[in-house]
């Protein structure tokens, strides 16, 4: 009883804006409240035997436990009680969700959310740590930022860590099978890294990045701007030039290729432009006028800066030699001038 009465005064208060509780002593009292009060999630005790059988389609169903090692009980969804209050929200989402057949209750904000698009022509130029360190970035300053690794082996653990228990796998089963309330979903399974930045964790098997298509990489773009729940979404993808990529980063307030101004990074940049701009010539809106280019790991004796084709330099950073990931986040995150002259 002490448990219920706390964790309905801690829901009742942070998530009142998201749904109504409703709370039960008594498993018979509850099943016949379901249809009358709405009820689209039962959660209930362990100690107590659900027939679910019984309860309406529409509703899902999981039990509270004690231990976080407990996946399922009695052949249900588990969610353990001791943790924190935003990571069972989560999980309720989740459950939710699989059972919605709608959005519903939820709320869209103006569109207001900023996309950038970090990628490299030529590779192996550190635009995921350039994507990762603009995601730091604009949360420092109070603005509530994604960072959403679409690479086909790309990693966001290695810039962020967070806790829940849903990855980007989640996301991609819910694209594909297209029967989830997705908006709920992409919620339930979002992180949130001690820095402020909201991420999906990587799928646990590499190759569930290579089932996402470009129209489930659209509809995914489409649904997280459409929630309002981010002021910038920053996406970190592989680079490809044909009529879907371009249509993704259309979607874009800004494109930002990451250079190292090598010669062979400046040539490919270079031939990538020139295709870009031959490919949009009769665009209403052309891709290239929303392209920057910034600069990593540049050397002063090896690089240089492409001058003079019609990309904005926003700025650039050196190499960083002999640091871990985190040392160079670090010190690109200083890099205020960059980020600043994307928007």
């Amino acid at each position: 009883m002490a448990y219920l009465n706390k964790i309905v005064s801690v829901f009742s208060v942070k998530y009142a804006d998201k749904f109504e509780i409703y709370s039960f002593t008594d498993p018979e009292v509850a099943l016949a409240s379901l249809d009358d009060a709405r009820i689209d999630v039962l959660i209930s005790n362990d100690a107590f035997e659900i027939d679910v059988r019984a309860l309406p389609k529409r509703c899902g169903f999981a039990y509270l436990v004690d231990s976080a090692d407990i996946n399922l009980e009695n052949d249900q969804r588990a969610i353990c009680k001791f943790q924190k209050a935003d990571l069972i929200y989560r999980q309720i989402l989740s459950v939710y969700s699989e059972k919605a057949g709608s959005i519903s209750g939820l709320k869209f904000g103006e569109d207001s959310t900023k996309i950038i698009i970090f990628n490299s022509v030529s590779g192996g130029t550190g635009a995921s740590s350039m994507a990762a360190a603009a995601s730091i970035y604009f949360a420092s300053k109070n603005q509530k930022t994604l960072y959403l690794n679409l690479e086909k082996f790309g990693s966001s653990d290695l810039f962020f860590s967070g806790e829940g228990q849903f990855d980007m796998s989640d996301v991609i089963f819910a694209l594909k099978s297209k029967k989830t309330n997705l908006p709920l979903k992409l919620e339930s399974s979002v992180k949130q890294d001690a820095r402020g930045v909201y991420y999906y964790s990587q799928p646990k098997i590499a190759l569930d990045m290579l089932e996402l298509g470009n129209d489930e990489i659209i509809k995914l773009i489409s649904e997280l701007k459409l929630t309002g729940s981010y002021d910038y979404i920053i996406i970190d993808t592989d680079f490809a030039l044909n009529k879907d990529s371009i249509k993704i980063c259309k979607m874009a307030y800004s494109v930002v290729w990451v250079s190292d101004g090598s010669e062979i990074s400046n040539e490919k940049t270079f031939r990538a432009y020139n295709a870009v701009s031959t490919l949009e010539a009769d665009a209403e809106s052309p891709l290239p006028n929303r392209l920057c280019i910034a600069y990593n790991k540049f050397s002063n004796k090896t690089s240089k800066v492409l001058d003079d084709i019609g990309i904005k330099n926003i700025g650039g950073a050196p190499r960083y030699e002999h640091a871990t990931t985190q040392q160079i986040l670090e010190q690109l995150c200083t890099k205020s001038e960059i980020f600043d002259k994307i928007i």
